[in-house]
């Protein structure tokens, strides 16, 4: 049975009860947020991609052995002009919307000018911020919606451009041990200059967007055609960009309306150009100066990075095209046999922070014994950077975030293979390789996301969690318990509602 990802999905904003078969520690207490489409119709409009549908929350509630789920829509700016209008009349990055025939010229034009110069949705159903006290719901936009992360309810939009010019920033933050929230946007074409933006927001008690500094901005090498990234990377001392040739052109996207495509379409890659890597000093806020590059690749999730012996050490899930995102359309996942995409591989790259003058053009300036990720000296002084493939056909990392910027051993993801839906989830010991994976038949999981013991011994003491859409007859969807030690099946709850695919999540300890 496929899973129908068109599928519009019933919210559950009541608490309801879960079934549950086997036994939680007694230390899990705390609440699993996920973040991700339902809605995919309105009236006899479609959305065209599955990132496009509009945000669905949910709540997975551990407290006193018992597990308690809610869900609710994000009722954001785009939920009510749709829902009111009956049909999808907020442009989304793979569907650009028309206004009704029946409209008479005037709203023709204020609807074409708006495309022109976008103002985008506030359709936040790719993860949730914390921002100090705050949580919101993100997606990549200068639009998030604050929401309360009991209820679910929907509360303040927040215009990112009110603190700070970007029009776009993503939806994988850093956090610090001391609260502080680190975050990244493109501007474009501010003051005629297209740059990306590194900033911190300190850990306050409300109202902490208020408090954002800027940290450095990063001028783009394509004046009008700036990166698209997804995430990025930071250790103890460092911050790591990685500029990919996978550019949004935005004079295309300026007249994306008129010309009637969407603006996903303005997104290109450019095989033939090389990869740039930036390293960015986190005290200076300056890039160091040695120049470092890769061949063309695609990068939306960063793994985890750090320091060790001189180097800069970091872990990305990477694609050879852009075929991934073109499997999300909605068309293509009805034919999910029929189609195929770049096998992503996890690359461990290595970055030598110290240039040895001693060193001649050709020698490989890594000095690491245990990858043979290499950096090649070449004239100019710049590093060709050729990473070591750790796996492949892996998806949507995750590890114990104690161990974030700092030397670790082990990584949970979904395992995919040549379609985007995944069967299986896994752990991956990074020194021996060995893959422990969980599956079971007629059941896609999530992203698998790992939670701590308190005062646990070791790097993988804990649990690791994911939501499991379940197409056995007569079974209902569940939220699966694991042992991060042996990856073996401590509990799952069974919910009495509907489990969809979603995207990401965040875990807030019940002491927060």
């Amino acid at each position: 049975m496929a899973y129908d990802y068109a599928k519009n999905i019933e919210e559950r904003p009541d608490p309801v009860k879960a079934d549950l078969k086997g036994n939680l520690p007694s230390w899990l207490q705390g609440t699993l947020l996920r973040n991700g489409p339902g809605i995919f119709s309105v009236g006899d409009t479609t959305y065209n991609h599955w990132f496009d549908g509009m945000a669905l929350m949910h709540s997975f509630t551990f407290k006193d052995g018992e597990v308690i789920y809610r869900s609710r829509y994000l009722r954001g700016d785009t939920y009510k002009d749709n829902m009111a209008a009956k049909r999808i009349v907020v442009s989304e990055m793979g569907t650009m919307a028309y206004p009704d025939p029946g409209k008479n010229v005037i709203s023709r034009v204020i609807t074409f000018l708006n495309h022109t110069v976008p103002d985008f949705t506030d359709n936040c159903g790719n993860n949730f911020i914390r921002y100090g006290k705050d949580y919101y719901a993100t997606s990549e936009t200068n639009y998030i919606r604050k929401v309360d992360p009991v209820t679910l309810e929907t509360q303040d939009k927040v215009d990112y451009m009110k603190y700070l010019a970007v029009n776009l920033v993503t939806s994988h933050p850093h956090y610090d041990k001391d609260g502080t929230t680190y975050n990244m946007g493109t501007s474009i074409a501010e003051k005629g200059k297209t740059k990306y933006t590194l900033f911190k927001v300190p850990d306050t008690t409300a109202g902490a967007l208020k408090n954002l500094e800027v940290i450095c901005t990063v001028p783009c090498r394509s004046l009008l055609s700036p990166s698209y990234y997804h995430s990025f990377g930071m250790t103890d001392n460092y911050f790591i960009f990685i500029e990919q040739p996978f550019k949004l052109d935005i004079l295309k996207m300026a007249t994306a309306y008129m010309r009637g495509v969407n603006w996903a379409s303005c997104l290109k890659f450019f095989p033939e150009e090389n990869t740039l890597i930036h390293l960015i000093d986190r005290k200076t806020g300056k890039e160091v100066g040695i120049k470092y590059y890769t061949g063309a690749m695609i990068v939306y999730h960063h793994v985890n990075a750090f320091e060790e012996d001189g180097h800069v050490i970091f872990d990305v899930i990477a694609y050879e095209d852009p075929s991934l995102y073109n499997m999300f359309y909605l068309n293509v996942l009805k034919e999910q046999s029929n189609t195929s995409m770049s096998v992503p591989k996890c690359k461990r790259f290595a970055l030598p922070v110290q240039t040895d003058k001693g060193i001649d053009v050709g020698d490989d300036m890594v000095k690491l014994q245990y990858t043979t990720a290499s950096a090649v000296k070449e004239k100019e002084g710049k590093l060709l950077c050729q990473p070591e493939v750790l796996c492949d056909s892996v998806e949507l990392p995750r590890i114990n975030y104690d161990f974030n910027g700092k030397k670790y051993r082990f990584v949970y993801m979904t395992c995919v293979a040549m379609t985007a839906v995944a069967t299986k989830i896994m752990k991956l010991d990074i020194e021996t390789k060995e893959r422990t994976e969980w599956s079971e038949e007629n059941c896609w999981p999530s992203e698998p996301v790992f939670i701590p013991r308190p005062n646990g011994e070791g790097e993988d003491d804990g649990v690791v969690l994911t939501t499991v859409i379940n197409s056995n007859p007569g079974e209902s969807g569940f939220i699966l318990v694991l042992d991060a030690k042996s990856f073996k099946e401590v509990a799952r709850a069974f919910l009495n509602a509907e489990i969809h695919m979603d995207m990401h999540g965040y875990f807030i300890p019940m002491e927060n």
